[in-house]
């Protein structure tokens, strides 16, 4: 096990394409940090880097005490799984978790030592004289991981390695490799495009967009305090809703528009955003999460409860059992920006700005029990103590101090 630092690491190909830019990251001995981020977003170029299998432009990547910017892939001690098995059919399970092992000349005692261990991690002792054929998709990257654990590596490098699993399965070995991870305490650094993926396994989850990292904290951190748009829109499921209002007011009795309807702030939302209040009288970006708006009729009081509603007419109603998805539409300018362009292509729904006049599609994730219906009209209470803003010029969070930075080097 050992810690894995990148300091200031850039990777520009050949014809001139700059996939990473001055990549700051510090990986703690036993940590599990997950790279996230759009495809094509450096997260795999990242990795390929730390692994040793694509060089670097700029900067240091240190594994241990050891500087391996020179250091063949061979020797850097990390073992590496891919989304592809990569098994060798002909070889049983055994000889395949082993191969590597025996390239090395390990004793075979040694060997079979090493594979009963990791078949007993991995709940693979019934299948070891099996080939590869004959077991599900799961067990085939359980053989991939129990490949890179008889290695006992420094780091384990994972790319991607449940994209080729069913829905079931990929929640089964999220499970398993968390538990794995933990039992044997390996610095892993984990690519995904999945942000649930991300939220549920890693200590701490950096975002990635365009090359640039945009932030790295633990999961809940970066849910309740995304330090800028793209994290914020990336970061949540169904996203966080993004529509431009304005501010008026003071920080003891400040309101909201939105389109032509008002939202009453309580003093609370200046007290931990202290930068709102240079925003008074200004146009910002607002962010509400879905489960911050409910139905106002399942609300006690909701008349009375500071923030008010917005109304509008039910377009889509999701049930999905512990909750109902209610989609709507208020008249507000939508956001469009180059970081809400980018979670638009992502989503592949690239619309914005394509309606006319200001209207902004929200979902709200109401209670089992609301009776709303496609079609019906909806007030919608919002908890306006939890809003986000979010600066219109910069993209950046509005919080105050140090909280509002839009990128943070972790060394």
């Amino acid at each position: 096990m050992a810690e894995v630092a990148l300091r200031g690491v850039g990777k520009v190909y050949a014809d001139g394409t700059r996939a990473v830019t001055d990549l700051n990251l510090g990986i703690a001995d036993g940590e599990f940090l997950v790279l996230v981020g759009p495809s094509g977003c450096g997260k795999t170029t990242a990795l390929r880097m730390l692994a040793g299998l694509e060089e670097i432009s700029e900067g240091e990547i240190a594994i241990g005490e050891r500087v391996v910017n020179r250091v063949p892939a061979r020797d850097r001690d990390v073992a590496m799984v891919f989304q592809s098995y990569a098994l060798y059919p002909h070889l049983s399970v055994r000889d395949n978790i082993g191969f590597g092992l025996s390239l090395r000349k390990v004793p075979k005692a040694e060997i079979r030592r090493q594979v009963d261990h990791a078949a007993q991690i991995l709940g693979l002792t019934e299948y070891l004289d099996k080939k590869p054929r004959n077991l599900s998709g799961g067990q085939r990257q359980r053989v991939a991981m129990g490949r890179a654990i008889v290695r006992e590596p420094q780091a384990f490098l994972m790319d991607e390695p449940l994209s080729n699993l069913d829905a079931k399965l990929r929640v089964q070995m999220r499970a398993e490799i968390a538990r794995i991870q933990r039992d044997l305490g390996v610095t892993t650094v984990y690519v995904t495009h999945d942000q649930t993926e991300a939220m549920t396994l890693g200590d701490r989850v950096a975002v990635m967009k365009k090359g640039v990292l945009q932030q790295v904290a633990p999961p809940q951190e970066l849910y309740d305090r995304p330090a800028n748009l793209f994290v914020a829109g990336f970061i949540g499921s169904p996203a966080m809703n993004l529509l431009q209002g304005s501010l008026a007011g003071d920080a003891s009795s400040a309101r909201l528009t939105v389109g032509g309807q008002t939202l009453e702030l309580p003093a609370s939302v200046f007290e931990t955003r202290p930068a709102l209040r240079d925003f008074l009288g200004r146009d910002v970006v607002v962010g509400i999460r879905p489960e911050d708006m409910e139905d106002a009729a399942l609300v006690p009081a909701a008349g009375d409860a500071p923030g008010g509603t917005l109304t509008s007419t039910a377009e889509l109603v999701e049930a999905m059992g512990s909750d109902v998805l209610v989609h709507f539409t208020v008249q507000a300018a939508q956001v469009v920006t180059e970081d809400t362009r980018e979670l638009a292509r992502d989503a592949g729904t690239d619309v914005l700005g394509k309606l006319e006049g200001p209207h902004t599609g929200l979902v709200a994730r109401f209670s089992p029990r609301t009776t709303i219906r496609a079609g019906d009209p909806v007030t919608v209470h919002v908890d306006t103590g939890r809003l986000h803003f979010f600066d219109i010029e910069s993209g950046s969070a509005i919080w105050g101090g140090d909280a509002g930075s839009s990128r943070e080097d972790e060394e």
